[in-house]
């Protein structure tokens, strides 16, 4: 027991609201459990996510459907080919009563923002998320705005239709926190993702279970979970191994390190626990790491290629068996 009772009980709670979540948004989306339970981990990591998907498959609804359950500020932009930097974050416009620029704050200030089909605006545009996804602030005109906290940034990606889309940078891709495959419903699942919008979408009724400040105390919480040597080591050499693998051209940064620990952490936090498995590092390592990686055999990360190659390490690298704290 690594934070005593005190701690154990912020964890019951954290652990608590996971759930609220996950049960809120599946009023909306359905059969998406393994989507929605990773979206909620990378917000609660203080992460950003990468939705994959083809079209009509629920991405966008997935990001609103979070956004509502938690309250606070939601943004939602369309990527299109002429949008413009300063269309995201905001512009300086000169008050003629006041004789001095005044800032109006862009669409990514927010504490969700949804940016709807990324890869269709241009690598400029996509460049000034850059800051906002790493350092949670916004430099317009020499003056940095803060944004608000908590910011939990969702951006959906069609990975198939290439036509009119320019490919993600590897630095913005390893500012993803998580890329999560959303697929088809199947079976009854579909046929309920019909019968539900027949009359009303379900959105439209969705209330907040949780409220931004309870956000951020979950996320305090996240941080303070336990993680032992011998799984910052097992992090790390899967990250490691990326980089020498024969069918990546670019492996995964330390960043990837620090995001796959920190999203390990919000599982064990969400499962109750104080302190970290190696099996909440290997779960996650697909949807951390594959989309960073650039693969020899195509020129887009993101690919199965990239998960293939994921799962062929953690069949690999040798698992701890001893764990403080297990």
């Amino acid at each position: 027991m690594h934070g005593g009772m005190e701690g154990l009980q912020r964890l019951s709670e954290t652990a608590g609201a996971v759930e609220r979540i996950v049960a809120n948004v599946e009023r909306v989306i359905s059969g998406g459990d393994s989507a929605v339970r990773s979206a909620v981990l990378c917000l609660l990591s203080e992460g950003n996510l990468l939705l994959e998907g083809v079209p009509g498959v629920g991405k966008t609804m997935l990001g609103r459907a979070v956004a509502r359950s938690i309250g606070g500020t939601f943004h939602r932009i369309q990527a299109t080919p002429d949008l413009l930097p300063s269309d995201l974050t905001g512009i300086s416009v000169y008050d003629q009563d006041r004789k001095r620029f005044e800032f109006v704050p862009g669409p990514i200030f927010a504490n969700v923002v949804l940016v709807d089909e990324i890869n269709r605006t241009t690598p400029r545009t996509q460049s000034a998320l850059l800051e906002p996804m790493e350092e949670r602030q916004a430099t317009v005109e020499g003056v940095t705005h803060r944004l608000p906290d908590p910011f939990f940034l969702v951006a959906t990606e069609n990975p198939v239709e290439h036509h009119g889309t320019y490919p993600l940078p590897e630095g913005q891709l390893d500012r993803f926190t998580m890329a999560v495959r959303v697929g088809y419903p199947e079976g009854e699942e579909a046929r309920e993702v019909v019968t539900r919008q027949l009359r009303r979408h379900p959105i439209e009724d969705l209330e907040p279970v949780l409220e931004p400040a309870d956000v951020t105390r979950h996320q305090h919480a996240v941080r303070a979970v336990h993680v032992d040597g011998a799984v910052v080591d097992y992090a790390l050499g899967l990250v490691v191994a990326t980089r020498s693998h024969p069918d990546v051209s670019l492996g995964a940064s330390p960043r990837a390190a620090v995001a796959l620990t920190r999203c390990a952490q919000a599982l064990a936090a969400a499962s109750g626990r104080d302190f970290v498995l190696p099996d909440d590092v290997k779960s996650l390592a697909p949807d951390v790491l594959a989309h960073r990686l650039l693969v020899r055999s195509r020129p887009r990360s993101g690919s199965e290629v990239g998960r293939r190659v994921v799962g062929e390490l953690l069949e690999q690298l040798p698992v701890p068996l001893s764990v403080a704290g297990s």
